[in-house]
């Protein structure tokens, strides 16, 4: 469906284009604009490099098992059918880290390992509870340190970056309680019915 809402703003995009004359103006814009991505990437690609090294080095060690120890209260309430497995609180415990640093990119693999951890416990074909909070969190997520923003404000020259923090902040954690409480509340009208 996404491909098609694409390719319905691209033709459309081209044919009023053509209609009013700015044919080269759309073609500056999508050469500059092709430009601007392979900078952008190229930039932040050396901060998640560093912090997906830094999140593997992180695994290797131990430090995951300890997070989950840590974390242990708040993960065993939000995903109680995993309370006693260490390997699947871990996997959520980093992909939850990687989010509160901001750095989605290197959550997403996180998320997936966790992801697919969870689909090996799970009997059915259907999403868990957990699997669903998960998404939804990884959605919601909260982020306390915003680095691959910052890094974006960065290279288009802000001299200070990290400024939207506390609106960051503010934002992240409300849209985080209120979906985790919507999730739990509709967890709890289907024991209802039950």
């Amino acid at each position: 469906m996404l491909n098609y809402i694409w390719f319905f703003i691209i033709v459309a995009s081209i044919l009023y284009a053509a209609l009013t004359g700015g044919l080269p103006a759309l073609s500056d814009a999508v050469m500059g604009g092709a430009a601007d991505a392979v900078e952008l990437t190229i930039f932040t690609l050396g901060s998640m490099c560093a912090w997906l090294g830094f999140l593997k080095i992180a695994e290797k060690s131990g430090l995951t098992r300890l997070l989950a120890k840590l974390l242990s209260p708040v993960i065993n309430w939000l995903f109680p059918e995993y309370k006693e497995d260490e390997d699947i609180k871990g996997k959520i415990c980093m992909n939850i880290s990687a989010n509160f640093l901001g750095i989605g990119n290197a959550a997403t693999p996180l998320g997936l390992s966790a992801m697919k951890a969870m689909d090996e416990r799970n009997p059915t074909d259907k999403p868990t509870k957990g699997m669903i909070l998960f998404v939804v969190i990884n959605t919601a997520s909260i982020q306390l340190l915003p680095i691959n923003m910052a890094a974006i404000r960065s290279s288009f020259g802000s001299t200070a970056p990290f400024s939207i923090l506390p609106q960051i902040w503010i934002t992240s954690c409300l849209s985080l309680i209120v979906c985790v409480l919507l999730c739990k509340l509709q967890e709890r009208r289907h024991s209802w019915k039950r």
